[in-house]
């Protein structure tokens, strides 16, 4: 059942001019029974403003009236010819104005470090575009002879675990593996070390031949 807006400061404007049942406002308004009732006794929302729900169009006097006649009857909310909210389009992560300058920066040590990266991760991670991207990447970016690749933990355009889901996701893809913590090193710094490292050679045998390089030869002197 579909509830109305502030649900309950339109509790507080039935409560205070309707003669509906507290399980009856309740129900409509999508909160518990006793908490109406609270709202009646001046315990819960004390000072609060209520909301006319039939000047929002949620109610009719004739909806009102039907309920109240019978205790037993349920509101219903009157469809509204006010459009639905539509939905926040997904897009690149806002970056304040004072930030905004950074991106570039970030964005060469995030090509320079993880390759991996899709570059709708890269502008999903820092806010930025594709074109930027690829212009930091070809090296042709208007501002290429001042851009620093800098960390963008560091700079405060994303945070380590968001940085670290991202890398492990672009590396799951392309089949290689993650060393945990590499992309919030303090220092900025990548270390691959891990990722391929060589075996460690086998321990030798303190030997006789293995010290000296000889075997002894037969009898002391």
């Amino acid at each position: 059942m579909a509830h109305p807006l502030m649900p309950k400061a339109k509790a507080v404007w039935l409560v205070d001019n309707t003669t509906l049942t507290f399980e009856q406002v309740a129900e409509f308004c999508g909160l518990h029974e006793l908490e109406v009732q609270a709202i009646a006794d001046d315990e819960v929302a004390i000072g609060m403003q209520g909301l006319d729900a039939l000047a929002s169009g949620e109610l009719t006097p004739e909806e009102i009236a039907r309920c109240e006649a019978d205790p037993m009857a349920s509101l219903k909310i009157a469809k509204s010819d006010v459009p639905e909210a539509r939905a926040k389009r997904q897009g690149a992560r806002y970056t304040p104005v004072s930030k905004r300058q950074d991106r570039p920066n970030a964005i060469a040590w995030l090509v320079k470090n993880y390759p991996e990266l899709s570059d709708a991760q890269i502008s999903k991670l820092v806010g930025t575009t594709k074109p930027t991207i690829n212009s930091i990447r070809d090296r042709v970016h208007w501002n290429t002879p001042n851009i620093k690749p800098q960390n963008p933990v560091g700079l405060g355009l994303c945070k380590g675990d968001e940085l670290e889901k991202l890398v492990a996701v672009a590396r799951a893809r392309a089949g290689t593996e993650h060393t945990p913590g590499a992309a919030t090193a303090p220092d900025g710094v990548i270390s691959h070390a891990n990722t391929h490292a060589t075996p460690p050679e086998p321990k030798k045998e303190h030997t006789v031949e293995n010290v000296f390089g000889t075997a002894p030869k037969g009898g002391a002197d």
